[in-house]
């Protein structure tokens, strides 16, 4: 909250207005008194102007700019946008789970799949056709391996043993490495697509290559000769 001061300039000079009268003007008087009012009066209000005035400019040019809200990032597409704020978000979770959580093994299985969900997001960011192949993952598996990790964390920060706390922590250990196979499967899958253009491509290089007679021709085995001995390769 702002707090505004008044200045005091106009008091200081009333004062010595009315110290200088007092020494040239009988302020016994009546008159003088008046008269004195008067142009206490009109002093006060031109020294308050002017320090009005100087205060506003040295306002102004002092004055701090107010710092521009930075606009969240957009791609245009709704969807897409929505997607990257989600795994901004899964990304930070993880990385304050791996933080808390102190068994060395379900920490590395985190780090893994941090880096697995980092590569899915930017695959999409790089294709948004991509999309709705990871609606599940984003709307189900994601949130879930979230869900079991916060149940870790909250278990093991607990400082007790126990057969519920312990029971669940062990599933939640040994399911690890099934969801780091899986986070790994479904980038694999972004892919699919690609891998079989590439295939595609490739075969029909490699056909045009051999008919054009652009390729080293294949070694085969000649007929085995009478004697039995050897083998002739010819090419």
């Amino acid at each position: 909250m702002e707090v505004k001061r008044k200045p005091v300039a106009p008091f200081y000079a009333v004062g010595v207005l009315w110290l200088l009268g007092g020494l040239f003007l009988p302020l016994y008087s009546h008159t003088a008194i008046v008269l004195m009012a008067l142009v206490s009066a009109g002093v006060f209000y031109a020294v308050n102007k002017l320090c009005l005035g100087a205060g506003t400019v040295a306002g102004s040019a002092g004055a701090e700019k107010p710092k521009e809200e930075k606009k969240p990032e957009t791609t245009g597409n709704p969807e897409l946008d929505k997607m990257l704020k989600d795994g901004r978000l899964a990304l930070s979770e993880m990385r304050r789970l791996d933080e808390n959580i102190a068994d060395p093994g379900v920490s590395a299985d985190i780090v893994r799949l941090s880096q697995v969900s980092e590569k899915i997001f930017q695959a999409v960011k790089e294709d948004p056709a991509k999309l709705p192949q990871i609606r599940k993952f984003m709307d189900y598996y994601l949130p879930t391996t979230l869900k079991l990790l916060n149940a870790y964390d909250r278990m093991s920060g607990a400082g007790v043993s126990g057969e519920n706390i312990d029971g669940t922590k062990t599933k939640v250990e040994d399911m690890m490495q099934t969801i780091v196979r899986a986070f790994e499967k479904q980038l694999d899958g972004l892919y699919g697509a690609d891998a079989l253009d590439i295939s595609a491509d490739i075969k029909v290089m490699e056909t045009l290559l051999a008919r054009e007679g652009l390729t080293e021709p294949e070694m085969k085995a000649d007929a085995v000769q009478t004697d039995g001995t050897d083998i002739r390769l010819e090419l």
